[in-house]
């Protein structure tokens, strides 16, 4: 029910970041809405004093902690390989660790088009790949992730109504004027066109890029939700100084 959906949303309160519930479709979906100009969006990776990754939430808390900030929400926020690395292209704090690529592949990264999540000062946009390349925003994080979940307001072409690949998934979709960020993830395993719809459909974002599958994961503590499990590679997080 469409009008249900968009009640929920607007239930949402003004705030710089909320949380709430979605459903499309009979499934149900977790969603955040950050205001990026209100709070410190970044993404995590590495312990700075020790150079180990993170991995987890409690550790991205801690982190923050040290600086007397709070975190107010966090995600995983693209993949990774076994020792924790970006697959793809990752800026941090302005300073760039993996390039961008632009090859196809194997795996969800590879199914092109892929794209870029980008955080600047006081905005934050996904951008597809190519047009990534060719804008060269001022992004003071990114992270390379894929495939792209909605490009200009279309699906990506190669997903399916039907698939049978089914996950628990997550992903980030923004406004275009780069204000609204919008973080959502499946309660339960979905295809890709279903999340995708979420995303256009329900969230109206423009653009959306798809973060990971089977190891999703939030941290929302207004909704008492910290989930664990594998470690982690990038994540996003919230931060505010401590009131």
């Amino acid at each position: 029910m469409p009008w249900l959906v968009a009640l929920l949303l607007l239930a949402l309160p003004a705030a710089a970041q909320a949380c709430g519930n979605a459903m499309l479709e009979g499934e149900r979906f977790t969603v955040c809405r950050i205001d990026p100009a209100r709070v410190d969006l970044r993404l995590f990776l590495n312990d700075p004093e020790t150079g180990k990754p993170l991995g987890s939430f409690t550790n991205v808390e801690t982190l923050v902690e040290r600086e007397g900030r709070k975190l107010l929400f966090a995600m995983n926020a693209g993949m990774y390989h076994q020792d924790r690395r970006p697959v793809g292209h990752y800026v941090e704090n302005g300073a760039e660790s993996v390039p961008v690529i632009t090859s196809d592949g194997p795996g969800n990264f590879g199914l092109l088009p892929n794209g870029v999540f980008c955080i600047g000062k006081g905005w934050a946009r996904v951008f597809e790949t190519r047009a990534y390349l060719a804008r060269k925003p001022a992004c003071r994080y990114a992270s390379q992730s894929g495939p792209m979940l909605v490009i200009d307001g279309a699906l990506h072409p190669r997903f399916l109504p039907d698939s049978d690949s089914e996950y628990v998934r997550n992903g980030v979709g923004t406004s275009a004027d780069g204000k609204t960020v919008w973080f959502a993830i499946s309660e339960a395993p979905v295809n890709f066109h279903l999340f995708a719809r979420l995303f256009r459909d329900v969230l109206k974002t423009p653009q959306a890029l798809y973060f990971d599958g089977n190891i999703s994961r939030l941290y929302a503590p207004d909704l008492g939700r910290h989930d664990g499990g594998f470690p982690m590679g990038p994540m996003v997080g919230a931060v505010t100084p401590v009131q």
